[in-house]
């Protein structure tokens, strides 16, 4: 009798870890098919609206809560393993399932075809992209100029409810020639409970698939936090690549009549435009930086103690591992700027034509 519950368990448990490999080349065919992939983006609009409605009524992030309690089950499920010495078929089911929602969920939107599909072929020369650079420059100070300061004298948000409801109706008025995708209106930003985690690995926010909320850090600066919010928003509205949802971010906070909201967005332009100069033209960048306004030099410096308060292993670790995960999903990356920039230049060429 032992010896048929042993094999009817090894059966099963073959039979899930076939699951699995049917569903990664099941995925990865679906991935280059144009039809499903045009469904899955049909299926995540119907899909976000409901989660919004749902989770957005929790005044916590229901998606933290939602990973703490995956990551006790994974630490029961290896405490399992390492006791027992074998895997069972319910690691197998539930690994399945997990794997499933996330690719309906979210997954096979970083295989939709890219916005630069949607924009001009633009190269710009060196000295064009200084003058860029420079453009930037003065708009971030003029902003500079109409947002509030702390008693350091250092960028302070105003209201962030009015910075949270001016992306919410921004994400509506996107140029329909670069995407037909629309908000819900529904608030379901969400502070962190993983704060002091995400200070230390350098993560400003993160899009929650399973829940549809958009996480962010708020211990960040406060320059960081408005450009941060539209970043997440536009995973929201269905752009998985992390440097796409930057060029939507950007779109969103560009003609805000939310000062703060134009001042982060604008000063992020600024900082990658000046990264991806860094090393071709270190002086130049080094001009600007001293062209800064005083507001703006002071802004830089909380920025720097910030990020030198939580620098380490943890931030290493983790910026290695999310390079990693943006490369496997035919991203750029995490430092690299190319591709947002290349957004922003083709949609700038159409602006000054």
């Amino acid at each position: 009798m032992k010896v048929d519950t042993k094999k009817q368990l090894l059966k099963k448990k073959r039979f899930w870890a076939g699951i699995l490999l049917a569903q990664f080349v099941l995925f990865y065919i679906f991935s280059k098919t144009d039809i499903i992939i045009s469904l899955n983006g049909k299926f995540f609009e119907w899909q976000k609206s409901i989660h919004q409605k749902i989770f957005s009524v929790f005044p916590f992030s229901a998606g933290d809560v939602f990973y703490i309690l995956l990551g006790l089950g994974i630490v029961y499920f290896l405490f399992k393993v390492f006791r027992k010495k074998k895997i069972g078929a319910g690691i197998l089911i539930f690994v399945n399932l997990l794997y499933f929602v996330y690719q309906i969920f979210w997954g096979l939107l970083y295989f939709q075809p890219p916005i630069k599909h949607q924009l001009p072929e633009k190269k710009l020369s060196l000295e064009e992209t200084k003058q860029l650079t420079l453009h930037y420059l003065e708009e971030c100070k003029k902003i500079r100029e109409l947002v509030d300061e702390d008693r350091n004298g250092v960028f302070k948000i105003r209201n962030q409810r009015l910075i949270e409801k001016e992306i919410l109706n921004n994400q509506n008025q996107l140029p329909e020639w670069i995407t037909s995708k629309k908000g819900t209106k529904v608030n379901s930003f969400k502070s962190s409970i993983f704060r002091g985690i995400m200070s230390d690995t350098g993560i400003l926010g993160y899009y929650n698939p399973f829940t549809a909320e958009a996480q962010y850090n708020p211990e960040l600066p406060s320059s960081y936090i408005p450009f941060t919010l539209a970043h997440e928003s536009s995973h929201q509205l269905g752009f998985a690549r992390e440097q796409e949802a930057n060029f939507i971010g950007y779109l969103i906070g560009k003609n805000s009549e939310n000062y703060d909201l134009k001042y982060s967005t604008y000063y992020y332009v600024l900082k990658s435009l000046l990264n991806s100069l860094a090393e071709k033209n270190p002086e130049f960048v080094k001009s600007i930086l001293q062209q800064y306004s005083p507001g703006m030099k002071r802004d830089r410096l909380y920025e720097k103690m910030f990020v030198k308060k939580h620098e380490g292993f943890l931030d290493s670790f983790f910026g290695i591992t999310n390079n990693l995960f943006l490369k496997s999903n035919q991203q750029e990356g995490s430092i690299t700027y190319s591709y947002f920039l290349d957004l922003l230049i083709r949609y700038e060429s159409l602006q000054n034509r």
